[in-house]
């Protein structure tokens, strides 16, 4: 968001922290989905299970167009189900906390 984007750095990197834990709190608890396909199925099947939707992505994925309106769809399903979205950047940085490849 636009907002969270003109935070202070210590309070862009609270936020960071917070994110991190409540990825590795929901993976610990098998409540977490990932990928852009599976989301989008869980959203489909059962939205009312999705609390928060984590789009992420980085400047190479900017001209993958496939992706980006598979972000545009899944965006447009969080708005008319409450979910809220946040955007994420730093692939690597999330496969890491995530303990995937």
């Amino acid at each position: 968001s636009p907002a969270l984007c003109r935070l202070p750095p210590r309070r862009m990197q609270a936020v960071s922290e917070a994110v991190e834990r409540v990825l590795v709190a929901a993976q610990r608890q098998d409540r977490l989905t990932v990928g852009v396909y599976e989301s989008a199925k869980l959203m489909n099947v059962d939205p009312d299970s999705v609390v928060l939707c984590l789009l992420a992505t980085d400047e190479e994925d900017e001209g993958d167009i496939a992706l980006q309106i598979h972000f545009t769809l899944i965006q447009a399903f969080c708005c008319d189900n409450d979910i809220h979205i946040l955007r994420l950047s730093g692939m690597q940085r999330l496969a890491a906390i995530l303990g995937e490849p």
